[in-house]
């Protein structure tokens, strides 16, 4: 068996597209996602899951109707399911995502932004 570090800048260096999550490992059921975001995404919910959102560079905000959640570089947040939200960064922003295998980024919204594919690097 050979298990090895994951450097996750040496991952982050691999693509540059924005809101396009990779995978990086697998845990049980859940997948750890690297992505690069800038600008806002689309307004969305996970109605089964929860989800996890950790800063790693820069700075994001999440919006929730009614209200919203600044996040900076070493800090995270769990937004329960069902919960409709919207992430935001003004700059490049790198994030790593936690959650279950097969999560569509766009949660219950579809749309022309959905990753469809399982992204692996």
């Amino acid at each position: 068996m050979d298990i090895q570090a994951i450097n996750l800048a040496d991952k982050l260096s691999t693509f540059d597209e924005y809101w396009s999550p990779r995978i990086i490992a697998q845990m049980n059921d859940y997948h750890f996602k690297l992505a690069k975001i800038r600008g806002e995404f689309i307004w969305h919910s996970h109605p089964e899951t929860d989800e996890v959102f950790l800063v790693l560079k820069g700075d994001m905000r999440i919006e929730f109707r009614g209200f919203h959640t600044e996040l900076s570089e070493g800090e995270m947040c769990v937004v329960p399911r069902g919960i409709e939200h919207k992430p935001v960064a003004q700059d490049v922003c790198q994030i790593m995502l936690i959650e279950p295998t097969g999560t569509l980024n766009t949660g219950d919204a579809g749309g022309e932004r959905t990753k469809t594919d399982e992204n692996w690097i």
